[in-house]
C-alpha cells in the first residue's frame, strides 16, 4: 500500500482560501466532491474530533480525520494555505499543510489508521514542508508521494 493510491488530483488544493480552522475543514471535505448533506454531516464530525485535541501535529502540518456514515470509502484529500492558519497545532506554529482523512465507521479493507500512519510519516520527513511549500500543481504533489515512496 502507498500513499499515492489514495490521492487523486482533484482532492488537492494548494490554494486554500480559508482564514479559520473550521473554514478550512470545510473547504478541505468540499474536495471530496459529496452533497450538502454528507459535508455538513463530516464537517461537524471533523470539528467535534478537533475538540478532543488539535491535529495539527506540528512542522506546520495538520491530519485532520474522522470516520462517519457520511462516506463509504477512506477518502483523503490535501490543501495548502502558504499564509498559514491557527490550528492550534502541538508546537503552536500556524498549520500551512493539510492532509484530510475520512472513513467509514466500518471499513472492510481497515485502511484508515495504516493510512493515518503513513501520511504521519512522511510530514515528519526534514525536508517534505519545504517541498510542499515549493509545490506549483497538484501532479507535483502526487509526484512528491511517488518519489517518498511511502
Amino acid at each position: 500500500m502507498r500513499l499515492r493510491e489514495f490521492f487523486s488530483e482533484d482532492a488537492i488544493n494548494l490554494h486554500l482560501q480559508s482564514t479559520a480552522k473550521d473554514d478550512v475543514l470545510k473547504e478541505l471535505v468540499g474536495l471530496l466532491q459529496l452533497d450538502d448533506k454528507a459535508e455538513q454531516t463530516l464537517v461537524k464530525m471533523l470539528k467535534r474530533r478537533e475538540t478532543l485535541g488539535s491535529t495539527g501535529i506540528g512542522q506546520n502540518i495538520a491530519i485532520p480525520h474522522c470516520r462517519a456514515l457520511a462516506v463509504s470509502q477512506l477518502r483523503v484529500a490535501f490543501g495548502r494555505k502558504l499564509e498559514g492558519i491557527d490550528f492550534n497545532a502541538i508546537d503552536g506554529k500556524p498549520v500551512h499543510y493539510f492532509f484530510l482523512i475520512v472513513a467509514p465507521p466500518l471499513e472492510v479493507s481497515n485502511q484508515y489508521l495504516p493510512v493515518l500512519g503513513k501520511i504521519a510519516q512522511f510530514a515528519k520527513e526534514a525536508d517534505v514542508p519545504e517541498k510542499l511549500a515549493m509545490l506549483n500543481s497538484p501532479q507535483e504533489f502526487l509526484k512528491l508521494l511517488e518519489d517518498k515512496n511511502i
